[in-house]
């Protein structure tokens, strides 16, 4: 048994919990046989009469109905697919979706600190525009037709002249494009992982890994994230004692913590990758971020077992979707398949534009002083928020996240809550916490916590807290 509030949840509603998340989740439909009383007995680790118990009572609720001599069905039509209520049943301040729904919805001029991205204003729109208009006067075969399954070969190449100069080598059939780095993730999910596979993600992570992980039902395990890395002695014991299929991660600059992975981290990951043979997804989505080079898995690696990705919503648009997959061949083989089945012929008109743009040399003018303004704006984030006792995890070396710690056992969810009531979002720790032990946390984006409404309300949001 375990303890839930006042609650004890005993071995029968653990197996009663099991078949309803199934039915919810559409693996199990109307009409479907349920696994037998000692497949379950052995899925769940209980006997075979807690299970007979479990079935009976779920007849007794009309979820189920048995049928002599063949087994237990699914008796009622099953839910929609709620990614909700395919995992814990979370408060919905901390819910990952609860974030995203909220800083996308958010009325222009509400700030926004707990969204994963940067103020429009402070990208290059200029230079989109002027992208655009050259688009505009393109042949009709950009304007109008399928791209190829690798994506635009002159994109493609420039991608690899960017991994190079941050120690990564690839051939140009080892890129693919994508129509974002989520498609990225998800096309891998599609390449690697069946159902119930493990999967490893650092604790915190970025909240919607765990979304996409939860829609491809793989059964997420987490270890805790510090300043240099994944906690290295907890990665291998993870390793051991649940063998997973995948590790995704961010290397360069961490979400949600604004850490870097230490090279002696990153050799002891890919050694334990080469003994338990884990393939490893390393996210680089902030690489542009960077005022010096951080290390990546994929340089160490080349390429074996690691597949990195990225994408040019952070730094360029997020209308403009476009990102990418760099792995070994084989595996692109397999990659591009998926993506004929799923998008066909991806987004060409946006991977033009985003070549213009990444071409144009007002681009690189445009990074070095976004870094600039990151700093600055990190800076002033950092000391308007120590006064209020929030303290960071890690003083970030680049990026626009900042992991802060709220002062005593305030609830970053209450605070969440408070603020929301004035038209803030914020972002509270356990949303990106699979073991929910990041309460007092919170992820601020610094470039979208500037307006002096954010530290007014925080204040008064902490006073109203024991």
């Amino acid at each position: 048994m375990e303890e839930t509030g006042q609650h004890t949840i005993t071995r029968v509603e653990t197996v009663m919990a099991t078949i309803r998340q199934r039915i919810a989740g559409r693996s199990l439909t109307t009409g479907a046989r349920l696994p037998s009383v000692r497949a379950m007995a052995t899925f769940v680790g209980v006997s075979t009469s807690t299970v007979v118990d479990a079935y009976e009572r779920l007849v007794g609720e009309g979820v189920i109905l048995s049928r002599p001599g063949s087994g237990f069905f699914v008796a009622t039509q099953a839910a929609p697919f709620s990614l909700s209520a395919a995992g814990p049943k979370l408060d919905r301040a901390v819910d990952p979706f609860w974030v995203s729904r909220q800083s996308l919805e958010a009325k222009e001029g509400d700030p926004k600190p707990g969204c994963g991205w940067l103020p429009s204003s402070w990208l290059p729109n200029q230079a989109i525009r002027k992208g655009l208009r050259a688009l505009s006067r393109s042949d009709d075969t950009a304007l109008a037709d399928y791209g190829s399954p690798l994506g635009l070969e002159p994109l493609r190449q420039l991608i690899l002249r960017r991994m190079a100069d941050r120690g990564m080598e690839a051939s140009p059939g080892q890129i693919m494009l994508t129509e974002s780095g989520t498609q990225a993730i998800d096309l891998l999910c599609r390449l690697f992982l069946e159902p119930g596979d493990t999967v490893l993600v650092d604790d915190p992570c970025y909240f919607n890994f765990q979304a996409l992980l939860r829609a491809h039902r793989a059964t997420m395990v987490s270890v805790p994230y510090t300043p240099s890395g994944p906690d290295i002695e907890l990665f291998a014991q993870a390793m051991e004692q649940h063998r997973p299929r995948l590790y995704i991660t961010n290397s360069a600059i961490h979400n949600p913590t604004g850490a870097t992975l230490s090279p002696v981290v990153a050799h002891r990951v890919l050694k334990l990758a080469d003994q338990f043979n884990l393939t490893i997804v390393e996210d680089d989505i902030f690489a542009d971020f960077e005022h010096s080079i951080a290390p990546r898995l994929a340089a160490f690696d080349g390429l074996d077992r690691v597949v990195h990705i990225g994408s040019f919503s952070k730094t360029l648009s997020a209308s403009a979707r476009c990102g990418f997959i760099a792995a070994k061949k084989d595996w692109i083989e397999g990659l591009i398949d998926l993506k004929i089945a799923t998008s066909f012929g991806g987004g060409r008109l946006s991977a033009e534009l985003v070549y213009k743009v990444l071409s144009d040399g007002s681009y690189r003018k445009h990074i070095e002083a976004l870094r600039t303004r990151l700093s600055k704006s990190m800076f002033e984030a950092s000391a308007r928020l120590k006064p209020l006792g929030i303290l960071p995890f890690v003083e970030p070396q680049a990026g626009m996240f900042l992991w802060g710690r709220l002062p005593g056992n305030v609830d970053a969810a209450g605070v969440a809550r408070a603020a929301l009531d004035r038209n803030i979002v914020l972002a509270p720790g356990n949303a990106f916490s699979l073991s929910q032990s990041a309460t007092n946390y919170m992820r601020f984006n610094v470039s979208q916590s500037l307006d002096d409404r954010v530290f007014e309300v925080l204040r008064e949001a902490l006073e109203g807290f024991p």
